[in-house]
């Protein structure tokens, strides 16, 4: 069983990382970072480290991406593709 959340934490990891490489949307790319802390923190804990999931979880997914999105508000590139064609 531990195989199987380890093999699909490493999954969703390499996909996420991958799509910010290639996604074009600021925003969709802070999702995806937070996707990779994510997956992370529950190999973290699938590791039986669970106060290092908690603080990857707390840091990685909760501040830095708040941080992210608000520094993409704050510069203005926070809107979707679609209200830029309007």
């Amino acid at each position: 069983m531990l195989v199987w959340v380890v093999l699909i934490c490493v999954v969703v990891m390499l996909g996420a990382a991958v799509a910010v490489l290639f996604l074009k949307n600021l925003m969709a790319v802070t999702v995806a970072a937070s996707v990779v802390s994510v997956a992370l923190s529950v190999l973290f804990m699938a590791l039986q480290a669970p106060d290092v999931a908690l603080a990857e979880a707390a840091v990685g997914a909760g501040v830095s991406s708040v941080i992210f999105a608000l520094t993409l508000r704050r510069v203005g590139l926070w809107k979707l593709d679609a209200d830029k064609e309007k």
